[in-house]
């Protein structure tokens, strides 16, 4: 006869979320065990963390620090937990997000079913239309800087299972190891690349913000997603007044808005870019700025739209760059196509969305690079205008074979 547990947890959740992880995909924790090696004894692996979490015994493991550089030159710290544990991880998240789900705000995007980066995108291109001003706030530091008191405080008033709890507590208290192996306590925090981490900053900034700002701040429009926010404001004065409480209420909630990158942007297309020092902000690789179109009328007219930003497109620049094209040279064009149809593709399904042309012109790089390729491969090919003209040749015979070759500018 089987022990009793202290917590029921259906053997079935940890099998659906082990299939979820996988889906995921995702590097090894500080254990070193990838997802492969988990499935080498599959059925025992998730037997021993089912056992575990019933029965109270389960303690993550430390967090592995990741530095993943930023487009600015700096990096951003990732915590990676093991595979076993993004599974318990990802158990909980199953079991608490219906219900968040049910409080959160409709113009929180990030993270969650249902909404996209997109939806975010369109809304602030709206309402950049509507209102002339725009406060655009950086959190410094925000999955770091989070509060575990003022969370679990919010935890406890969603979160009706104990055993839920129970291990979310210890998630944030979980240590992290670095890359030289020293062992830190954390005492604050969430780390960005838990599986949990995002729900978690969500109900977080849920209360320090998106509840808060409608009580206290009638009227204002905002798209949040995640840590990045837009404020969508009437005059100059009330995005001046906005920012200040607003600095002051995040202290309140230990958080700190970013002196630097935190500005009030004027939106309205019809005024001299003199008269405002900015006219100009990024959000979620796009920047919204007055632009110079065409109608189908053949008129012109400047409208506050979004593209992509220069940062996007240096870091997808970066990017082909850095592909084996050396290691292309010993093989065929078929090789380069097969590896960059999907990267390709999702650059332009994403960045496409909003200045299709924009993207378009960005990925030449990537037609400039395959030039470059041709000249070096084919001995014929005496310079780079001919290697051009022989990859266009190509591109207009296959124009279906990647998403920028076969597109209608916007």
């Amino acid at each position: 006869m089987e022990q009793t547990r202290p917590y029921n947890i259906p053997k079935r959740l940890i099998y659906e979320a082990y299939k979820r992880v996988k889906a995921n995909k995702g590097s090894g924790g500080v254990d070193k065990q990838s997802l492969k090696d988990f499935e080498e004894d599959l059925t025992n692996n998730l037997y021993k963390l089912w056992n575990r979490m019933s029965s109270g015994s389960y303690f993550p493991q430390p967090v592995k620090r990741v530095e993943i550089p930023k487009a600015d030159g700096g990096t951003r710290p990732l915590g990676i937990p093991t595979v076993a544990d993004r599974i318990a991880q990802m158990a909980v998240k199953m079991e608490i997000e219906p219900e968040l789900e049910q409080h959160f705000h409709p113009d929180s995007y990030g993270y969650r079913p249902n909404k996209s980066a997109h939806q975010a995108l369109e809304q602030v291109r709206a309402r950049s239309w509507q209102r002339a001003w725009v406060l655009d706030m950086d959190i410094k530091g925000f999955f770091d800087a989070i509060g575990h008191d003022l969370l679990m405080r919010a935890i406890e008033k969603h979160v009706k299972e104990s055993w839920q709890r129970l291990y979310i507590r210890r998630w944030l208290q979980a240590p992290v190891q670095h890359p030289d192996g020293r062992i830190e306590q954390r005492t604050q925090g969430t780390p960005q690349g838990g599986v949990i981490s995002p729900l978690l900053a969500n109900l977080f900034l849920h209360y320090s913000f998106d509840i808060w700002v409608g009580k206290h701040w009638k009227g204002i429009q905002f798209e949040r997603y995640a840590d990045d926010i837009v404020c969508h404001c009437r005059t100059e004065q009330e995005a001046v007044e906005l920012q200040t409480v607003l600095t002051e209420r995040f202290k309140q909630c230990g958080l700190e808005l970013h002196p630097e990158k935190t500005k009030i942007i004027y939106c309205k297309s019809w005024k001299h870019k003199a008269d405002y020092a900015r006219i100009s902000f990024d959000f979620l690789g796009f920047t919204f700025r007055p632009r110079l179109i065409k109608t189908r009328q053949g008129k012109q007219l400047v409208c506050f739209l979004p593209a992509i930003s220069q940062k996007a497109a240096k870091r997808i620049r970066t990017e082909i760059n850095g592909w084996t094209w050396l290691k292309w040279q010993q093989g065929d064009i078929k090789d380069i196509i097969r590896f960059s149809q999907s990267k390709l593709r999702g650059w332009m399904e994403y960045y496409g969305r909003f200045g299709r042309g924009a993207i378009a012109n960005v990925l030449f790089h990537f037609d400039m690079k395959l030039s470059r390729w041709a000249k070096r491969k084919y001995k014929k090919l005496k310079t780079l205008i001919q290697a051009a003209k022989r990859v266009n040749f190509f591109r207009r015979r296959n124009r279906k074979l990647l998403a920028h070759w076969n597109r209608v500018c916007a």
